[in-house]
């Protein structure tokens, strides 16, 4: 069965900036904009930029497999070999990492490629992916 898009719209304190992250460093496209939002194509799904004049704050954490991840954050789960392009990308751009590439629950059930950084307005994005998709929702 085939997936539907999402659709998530975030604030962000700086549109260009965004839209320079977005289109140079992760390789979106955008769609309508306006002064005060900007629509990218986030690996088929709408994302949508909105500019907010509050003070944004960092996101807590929680502990997950000895990491402190951001608990508000969003991305997209990718092909094995697409995430570490991405990664080895991210790197060569410099990047600051959250949580460096790395793979997670190891030898477990749900084995995941993982990567935690922020987009300039200070979002946590999550990239992840799976040798066996069908481990995604795996319990």
């Amino acid at each position: 069965m085939a997936q539907n898009p999402f659709h998530l719209a975030f604030p962000v304190s700086d549109l260009e900036a965004t839209r320079d992250f977005f289109t140079g460093v992760l390789g979106c496209e955008t769609g309508r904009s306006s002064e005060r939002w900007i629509d990218f194509d986030f690996f088929g799904h709408q994302v949508v930029a909105h500019l907010d004049d509050r003070e944004h704050k960092t996101a807590p954490t929680n502990p997950v497999d000895g990491e402190q991840v951001p608990a508000s954050h969003f991305g997209v789960i990718l092909d094995w070999n697409e995430w570490h392009t991405l990664a080895d990308k991210l790197k060569a751009a410099n990047v600051e990492f959250l949580i460096k590439p790395n793979i997670r629950f190891e030898g477990e059930v749900g084995e995941q490629a993982t990567m935690f950084f922020t987009e300039p307005s200070g979002n946590a994005l999550e990239f992840k992916s799976f040798k066996d998709m069908s481990q995604i929702f795996a319990t």
